[in-house]
């Protein structure tokens, strides 16, 4: 599976981005969709995931009440979308694919795409 990010960019406070991940080479029916953000200096975060097949989603303590995670099947693209974004959400934001039953940990993804990176300034 390869994962292309893309979407991210410079907001300012308060502002709104949709980031988006496109999977080709191999269906992803099956799998678990899911963003990770790394700052330097620190590990990197869970922020959401999908599971592609039936549904279900779910989020790190950065995104709850703030972010969306969402698929489109016909496109093989999951878009994560960022509602008030505050200067702590910079980081590069990465999305990554796997079929572990887990979700929130860098070990449950078998495929990463390159990262985006999301600056909030004003």
């Amino acid at each position: 599976v390869q994962l292309q990010a893309s979407g991210g960019g410079l907001v300012q406070p308060g502002g709104s981005l949709r980031l988006s991940c496109t999977a080709s080479g191999r269906t992803i029916d099956g799998y678990v969709m899911g963003w990770f953000r790394e700052t330097p200096g620190k590990e990197r975060e869970f922020v959401a995931a999908i599971r592609w097949s039936g549904g279900g989603t779910f989020y790190g303590d950065p995104a709850k009440g703030r972010f969306t995670i969402a698929g489109d099947n016909a496109k093989n693209t999951v878009y994560l979308r960022m509602n008030n974004l505050k200067p702590e959400d910079t980081a590069v934001y990465y999305c990554a694919a796997g079929r572990s039953d887990t979700v929130i940990y860098r070990s449950d993804y078998d495929y990463w795409g390159r990262g985006t990176l999301v600056t909030v300034s004003s």
